[in-house]
């Protein structure tokens, strides 16, 4: 045999070798889901965005831990945004081909939203914003990739507005009234102000609003107006380090806690733990639930996770309420997943147009909740091709000085109100963008 054939014989033997020990389609490694994970741990915000990326990290593990998404992992990867709108962006643009392609983006950021709203339809990326984001992306005939899943800010300030007419005795009882809003200023904040402004106009009460420049350390120009017009509630729009800071200068000015009312965004343990007894009575909207050390959900995180000590923080904050946030949003993110399967294809694989299907059609009925470790915690969120929020129900809870109690029953944002907002605004919006609404057609599609 001559070198020359020993040589091919050689490299045929090889080939033969590396053709049996490669992977057959059937044994190679399954593709995993791939959620990426916008966050701030660092900067102003991190107190209060360090819980929420722990809770929603944590119940990603705990699904892989329980066998995945009917047999299919999950991979998760993290990326610092600041809560800059700047760097949501180059997070977005890093991560959304990344692992086979993005299942879905939450950019725990309105301004962010924004900024994404315009990129997901070409990329289609669907985002969830659970609790914030464009109040008229509840409107699935305009704004196809967008899920304001379980509440927006115009559903929030609707719930609040409810609350404080009940106080006083009925809607006709805040004739007169001055509420004011004291907001973040950016879309974040800006978000509730049509909404407030309807409902003073149906209600006759007084309504002002006064933005506080980011972070928002300095308030005291903010609380010397409230100090010199005494409204008779305020409303709170704040994130971060602005929202403990308000509780210090209304403790400054002597305005009483238990006529301030937060958005869900402004009523967690870092917003009141360093005011202590100084915010005793402050009341907060709930996102449905509130702190749920007791729940299914947070037994099984400790258990499985925490118990393993593979928990993403300190045990302590688990049950917590933005941890219990992120674990809420984790979980809208997984069942969306789960959903589509049913369609797609049990155990496989979901690409993120799928994975935009199954938000649209998502079936979060009591028992699946309850199933999910949510029994108390959560209510039924379903959504359709006209409604990508699903479910517009709060509870008020407030601080006793030390913890966060319910006070209040479940209160349904009222949608002869909202409704006609949310279509106006999207037909808007649709407009400006040259976009045509959605056919029942591509609603099956």
């Amino acid at each position: 045999m001559t070198v020359r054939n020993l040589a091919l014989a050689a490299c045929l033997v090889a080939a033969a070798t590396a053709a049996a020990l490669a992977p057959t389609p059937a044994t190679a490694q399954a593709k995993e889901q791939f959620f990426p994970v916008l966050v701030y741990r660092t900067g102003a915000y991190a107190p209060n965005g360090v819980p929420f990326a722990n809770g929603y990290v944590d119940y990603l593990k705990l699904v892989n831990a329980q066998g995945g998404i009917n047999g299919v992992k999950v991979s998760f990867e993290e990326c610092e945004t600041g809560y800059a709108t700047d760097k949501g962006v180059e997070c977005y643009e890093r991560l959304k081909g990344k692992n086979g392609g993005a299942t879905v983006f939450q950019p725990l950021s309105t301004g962010i939203t924004f900024a994404l709203t315009e990129k997901a339809p070409g990329d289609k990326v669907p985002l969830i914003t659970a609790g914030y984001g464009r109040s008229e992306s509840a409107d699935g005939g305009v704004f196809k990739w967008n899920f304001p899943l379980a509440g927006t800010y115009w559903v929030a300030a609707d719930i609040l507005i409810q609350h404080i007419a009940k106080k006083e005795g009925g809607f006709d009882k805040l004739k007169g009234k001055k509420i004011t809003l004291v907001y973040h200023d950016s879309p974040y904040g800006k978000e509730p102000i049509p909404l407030l402004q309807e409902r003073a106009k149906m209600h006759g009460f007084e309504f002002s609003s006064i933005p506080v420049t980011h972070p928002g350390v300095e308030q005291k120009a903010a609380w010397l107006q409230i100090r010199q017009n005494r409204p008779d509630y305020v409303l709170l729009w704040g994130w971060g380090v602005m929202n403990s800071t308000a509780l210090k200068e209304a403790v400054a000015t002597g305005y009483p806690r238990e006529k301030m009312y937060g958005v869900w965004w402004a009523a967690a343990e870092p917003d009141t733990k360093d005011v202590g007894d100084g915010a005793k009575g402050y009341n907060g909207l709930t996102l449905q639930h509130g702190a749920e050390p007791n729940s299914k959900i947070v037994k099984d995180v400790l258990a499985t996770v925490h118990g393993k000590g593979q928990g993403t923080g300190p045990k302590e904050e688990v049950g917590s309420v933005l941890y219990m946030r992120g674990l809420m949003s984790a979980m809208l993110a997984v069942e969306g997943v789960r959903r589509a399967q049913e369609r797609y294809g049990k155990g496989k694989w979901m690409s993120a147009e799928q994975a935009r299907w199954g938000y649209e059609n998502l079936t979060l009925d009591q028992k699946k909740l309850d199933g999910l470790g949510f029994a108390g915690v959560l209510r039924p969120i379903s959504t359709s091709c006209a409604d990508h929020m699903g479910s517009a129900w709060a509870r008020v809870h407030t601080w006793d000085g030390t913890k966060w109690n319910v006070t209040s029953d479940w209160m349904q944002a009222d949608d002869s109100i909202i409704k006609p907002m949310v279509k106006n605004a999207a037909t808007k919006y649709a407009g400006e963008k040259k976009l045509e609404r959605r056919t029942p057609e591509d609603c099956q599609t």
